[in-house]
């Protein structure tokens, strides 16, 4: 079983999906905790409807990344809750080396866009406006770079003729309520092994 702590910045809807896939059975995991560097960010909320510890840890003097004593803090709470797995849902930081050595090749992302393509933000605009034709979601081992990690699931949508950048958004985050359970679900029966760039998933026995 996953002892799984989730990251985020926001409304934390992917963190819902994960908490309804383990309550229906589907996931082996437990959600240790939720961490937000969003004192009234919506993630916790959800978190604490759950019966999940919902802690808000001030990242300042930083605006875009975790470091320095924001990222002790928040490792230190991780490792006090049990936690042995790193979800990041919407989490709206670059993580630096210090978590990714303490959680080294146990943390992961999801990411709105087929990776490689349109990495960074609002990356379903970046498709549209592009004029892409199918875009999607990744879930994806999280490494030193911005949305490079070894890919463990992709879900593929079409773009329509007719999409605005909230219709293609909201059809992604369908996806994504689908593919961070199963990527999770993958790594929680130790079907995943990372070899370079590739991760390699065993057939269920």
């Amino acid at each position: 079983m996953l002892s799984l702590a989730i990251l985020g910045s926001g409304k934390g809807s992917n963190a819902g999906s994960i908490f309804e896939a383990i309550e229906r059975g589907d996931l082996n995991a437990k959600v240790v905790c939720v961490v937000s560097d969003v004192e009234d960010a919506h993630i916790l909320e959800r978190a604490r409807q759950h019966g999940i510890a919902a802690e808000f840890i001030d990242h300042a003097p930083f605006k875009t990344k975790l470091d320095g004593e924001a990222e002790r803090r928040v490792i230190d709470t991780l490792k006090s809750r049990g936690a042995d797995f790193i979800a990041l849902a919407g989490y709206m930081r670059i993580v630096k080396s210090g978590l990714l050595e303490a959680f080294a090749g146990r943390i992961v992302n999801i990411h709105p866009s087929l990776l490689p393509a349109f990495p960074g933000l609002a990356s379903w605009k970046q498709a549209l406006d592009y004029g892409a034709k199918v875009a999607g979601c990744t879930v994806h081992f999280v490494d030193a770079g911005m949305d490079t990690g070894p890919i463990i699931v992709q879900k593929a949508v079409p773009v329509l003729e007719d999409d605005t950048a909230e219709t293609l958004h909201a059809r992604i985050q369908m996806e994504e309520h689908v593919a961070y359970p199963e990527a999770l679900s993958l790594v929680a029966s130790g079907r995943t092994r990372i070899a370079g760039r590739r991760v390699h998933i065993s057939v269920e026995e």
